[in-house]
Order: C-alpha cells, then sequence, then structure tokens
C-alpha cells in the first residue's frame, strides 16, 4: 500500500536547522510531485515548499522562501527538505504529501495533493 514516511523532526534552537525526509513507497514516485506543508496548533495546515517529478521546479512559500531547501532523490524514493535559520514560528507538525497531477509545476493547495504522511513534529526554541 502507498506510504510516506516522514523523519529528521526534532527540537532545535532558533537559528540552527534541520534536514526531513520523506520515504515513499507503494506508488511510482520518479513521475509524482512532492509537497511539504505544516501545519501549528490551533491553525490550519499550509502550504511550504513542493518540487514537480523532475525536480526542476520549486516552489517555496513567502516565509520560507531564502531559507527552506526542497529536493528529491527518485532513486530513493525520497523527498528532502532542507530547513536553515529556524525560528519559533516555524514550530510546526510536517508533513510531505503525493499527487500525480499533468502540470508542470508541484501544486501549492493542500487539497491537490492524493497521498499523506503522518507528519513530523518540528519545535524551534526562541
Amino acid at each position: 500500500q502507498v506510504q510516506l514516511v516522514e523523519s529528521g523532526g526534532g527540537f532545535v534552537p532558533g537559528g540552527g536547522s534541520l534536514r526531513l525526509a520523506c520515504a515513499a513507497s507503494g506508488f511510482r514516485f520518479s513521475i509524482y510531485n512532492m509537497g511539504w506543508f505544516r501545519q501549528a496548533p490551533g491553525k490550519e495546515r499550509d502550504f511550504v515548499a513542493a518540487i514537480n517529478w523532475l525536480g526542476a521546479r520549486m516552489t517555496y512559500a513567502d516565509s520560507v522562501k531564502g531559507r527552506f531547501t526542497i529536493s528529491r532523490d527518485n532513486a530513493k524514493s525520497t523527498v528532502y527538505l532542507q530547513m536553515n535559520d529556524l525560528k519559533p514560528e516555524d514550530t510546526a507538525v510536517y508533513y510531505c504529501a503525493a499527487v500525480r497531477s499533468p502540470t508542470s509545476a508541484a501544486p501549492t493547495t493542500r487539497g491537490s495533493y492524493e497521498y499523506w504522511g503522518q507528519g513530523t513534529q518540528v519545535t524551534v526554541s526562541s
């Protein structure tokens, strides 16, 4: 069955870095667009970053541009999120998601995605 398993979350001081990974299985990863979303307590799940199936086009939320980098390794069926210069407002549960869509850019809306992982907690102290 389809599985997306996130890892790499944790507790980090402000200004620190973390690298999240999302290992996919049960579907043909190399033809799926991938995204990262996050959800803070009491808030909606928001878009963070997305990468198309080729790994050639990346999109970021304004709040993370210049600090976060999304990448993928199709040979390992894994998508990554490198997070630098972390801020307390980045504290959230981070989810990866997958969708097979014909567009050249991966979608940025939550409802566009077919598959979701269970999430990994990221906590940034002030």
